[in-house]
This record gives structure tokens, sequence and C-alpha cells, in this order.
């Protein structure tokens, strides 16, 4: 009888619990999510970094006009300048 007990003990410590079965896949799921959501953040900061320098060590003109292009909604003289919106649903 004790032995029943001491084996369904095992297995029911072994499948639940923190440090259970069930506990290590959820935990393996979370690493998994959690290095994916590293790397697109790393892709982020390497993309703000390069515009950064862009702007701070050696000013590139291009660039700078594409940004006022972009934010300020500048064009060159004789230029039309269009603004297209996107269906909002």
């Amino acid at each position: 009888m004790i032995s029943i007990f001491l084996i369904f003990y095992f297995i029911f410590n072994l499948v639940s619990g923190e440090r259970g079965l069930f506990s290590y896949f959820k935990k393996k799921e979370l690493l998994s999510n959690l290095k994916n959501e590293e790397v697109l953040l790393i892709s982020k900061i390497e993309d703000i970094d390069h515009k950064n320098s862009l702007l701070s060590t050696n000013l590139d003109l291009d660039y700078v006009e594409i940004l006022i292009r972009e934010r300020f909604l500048f064009g060159k003289n004789g230029e039309t300048i269009y603004l297209i919106k996107k269906d909002e649903k």
C-alpha cells in the first residue's frame, strides 16, 4: 500500500507542479517567444543606430531630405505632393 502511494506521489510530482513536465513545456515555449522578441528588438536597435549615425557623425543630406519629405510633406519647386489615405476598417 505504501509503495503504491509512493509511486503515485512521484508520478504526480513528475507531471505537475512548478518543476513538472507541463511546467517545463510552458517555460520552454516562453523562452522561445522571448528569444524571438529579442531578435526582433535587436534588429530594431540596429536600424535606429544606423539612422542615428546618418544624422550625427557624417550628415547624410539624402537621408535628411527623405525625413523632411516624409515628416513635413515638403517638396521641391514644381513638384506636386499627393496624400494617399489607407482604408480604415
